[in-house]
């Protein structure tokens, strides 16, 4: 099984930042939001993307 050095590195830093908030998600999320405002960086949101509804195609 091949390995990516790049992902491991991700989990990894996961991993420690959810067990210095002791993996109480509501902490994680709480820091991640501040950490997102102190950046300064301006975030931008697409608006959802609407299905059009299509009839049923019978073969």
């Amino acid at each position: 099984m091949w390995s990516d050095e790049v992902l491991e590195e991700i989990y990894r830093i996961r991993e420690e930042h959810a067990k210095a908030f002791n993996y109480d998600l509501k902490a994680i999320c709480d820091d991640l939001q501040s950490r997102q405002a102190a950046s300064g960086r301006q975030l931008i949101s697409k608006p959802l993307k609407q299905h059009s509804q299509q009839p049923n195609q019978t073969p």
